[in-house]
């Protein structure tokens, strides 16, 4: 039983705060009598109002159209990214293992068709968005790719041996007649590098920066790398399922043929969830009354005004920059270290519990740079953020190519081979998670305070553009032993910091 005499304020709470932890809101054991409760509800209403009103509080910093659309734009990305993972996986496999074809054709295809046909996709695509509405275009470009991708697993594949020129290659030289002979696996393979600079940097990524502000790309652009490195774990648990039961088919079941339809079915599925998602978003979250309006401006553009635009401002050159930096790095790092590692250094490594959960570590990995991300955005602003990544990229790719080619000397002998091995492999999950989680974001954060015109210039010629340059770019070098790709990758890396710290003037 309570005294008769009141108790001091806030002596139940403290006396709480004493049993549990501070952080833990607990109820005091107390007996309370009818003559004492009006006092302490008194004293005690001033602390519940204010804890209602800091909950209130919390749920309006992320008002609920707010939610709704983060969360569609999340599953839209990962949708996209599932299938660009299947594709990009599929990709390779089917025109290295084609009739008269080897891993030789990968350069030349990277070089001599897919720049040519990025551009003339450029030309393409910037003719059609002078003619067809936003939405339009989207629908267009989505589903085209869709029916494509469709197309070759039940129409083109079945019918190769009648679709495809191998009587005509077989009596010209070998090489790029590869291309040639399989000309509809090419097909799939350009079309296949084209859904992840069209779909996801043109498309997803110019529709997000359309509807979101400035303060949301800073709290929420991070959280889209999380669902696109989830998307490819998925992307490539399905395709090792689809492996695996290729294997398993018996010699008279066309193995490739049967997995195709299935891994296409599930990319033809994922195409038209992302157009029903998108329409439901402009239906319900871009003519949301609650949700603040950007005015819609129909901007006119053509390829030559784009690289105009490219050459006169250094704003989108900066951007360009970026963008062809960072696709060298990546593919010096794919062409001299991933080779060496995986058919050298892999094969004297004991067996280890961290190469069978590799993709554990991806996820494990994402989501640390998603959070790192969002606190150095949030404490520390742009610019360094952008500083960081033009540093760790090429530097990483530096010490893993310094390592792994010097596996003989005396200093990786002394550190030991595993070591040398663990460090290519923490590179390469750095660089399957920094273009979604960090590359991306920033880069992409940059386009927001652009006017609807130059956002389109610049996205035709920055994104369709210049991924494959970079990558053909990396090809046109030819082999270059260590100390000349250590030598380009400290060029990559001063270029890609100046350009970084030139935007963070301009953003």
């Amino acid at each position: 039983m309570l005294s008769s005499s009141s108790p001091p304020r806030g002596a139940a709470l403290y006396s709480c705060k004493n049993e549990a932890s501070p952080s833990i809101r607990c109820s005091p054991r107390v007996t309370v009598t009818s003559s004492s409760a009006k006092s302490i509800l008194h004293s005690s209403g001033s602390h519940a109002s204010s804890e209602k009103s800091g909950v209130r509080k919390a749920e309006a910093s992320v008002p609920r159209g707010e939610r709704k659309k983060i969360i569609a734009l999340c599953l839209m990305f990962f949708c996209i990214l599932f299938a660009y993972g299947v594709l990009r996986d599929t990709k390779d496999a089917l025109v290295v293992a084609a009739k008269g074809s080897n891993a030789e054709i990968i350069p030349f295809l990277k070089t001599w068709v897919n720049l040519p046909v990025a551009i003339g996709f450029t030309v393409v695509y910037t003719k059609l968005s002078n003619v067809l509405s936003r939405e339009a275009l989207f629908y267009a470009c989505v589903l085209s790719f869709v029916g494509i991708f469709g197309s070759f697993a039940f129409v083109l594949y079945p019918l190769r041996g009648i679709l495809h020129t191998t009587a005509l290659a077989d009596d010209l030289l070998s090489g790029p007649i590869a291309l040639f002979r399989n000309w509809a696996f090419v097909l799939f393979y350009v079309m296949a590098e084209l859904w992840g600079s069209v779909v996801v940097s043109v498309l997803f990524w110019g529709f997000a920066n359309q509807i979101t502000s400035l303060d949301e790309a800073k709290r929420f652009y991070p959280l889209f790398g999380l669902a696109a490195n989830v998307a490819l774990v998925f992307a490539e648990r399905t395709v090792k399922f689809f492996a695996e039961l290729r294997g398993r088919l018996g010699p008279d079941i066309d193995g490739w043929g049967f997995s195709l339809k299935g891994m296409m079915s599930i990319v033809v599925m994922l195409g038209f969830t992302i157009c029903t998602i998108y329409w439901w978003m402009n239906a319900y979250v871009v003519n949301d009354r609650n949700l603040p309006r950007k005015k819609k401006i129909k901007a006119t553009t053509s390829v030559g005004e784009s690289v105009k635009l490219l050459v006169k401002s250094r704003y989108i050159l900066d951007l360009a920059t970026l963008v062809i930096a960072y696709e060298i790095s990546i593919n010096l790092s794919e062409s001299h270290v991933g080779y060496y590692i995986a058919y050298t250094l892999l094969p004297q490594l004991p067996n280890s519990t961290f190469l069978e959960d590799f993709s554990t570590w991806i996820g494990i990995m994402s989501l640390s740079m998603t959070l790192l991300s969002r606190l150095i955005f949030n404490n520390f602003g742009w610019g360094v953020l952008a500083a960081i990544i033009s540093i760790v990229i090429p530097g990483i790719t530096f010490l893993s190519l310094a390592l792994s080619n010097g596996s003989e000397t005396p200093f990786v002998r002394g550190i030991g081979v595993t070591v040398a091995v663990y460090v290519g492999i923490v590179q390469h999950i750095v660089k399957k998670n920094a273009k979604y989680s960090l590359f991306d974001p920033c880069k992409e954060m940059t386009h927001i305070p652009l006017d609807e015109d130059t956002k389109v210039k610049s996205k035709a010629i920055v994104d369709i553009i210049c991924n494959p340059l970079g990558a053909a770019l990396v090809l046109m070098l030819g082999p270059l032993s260590t100390p000349y790709v250590c030598m380009v990758l400290l060029v990559i890396m001063l270029a890609w910091l100046r350009a970084a710290r030139s935007l963070d003037k301009q953003f």
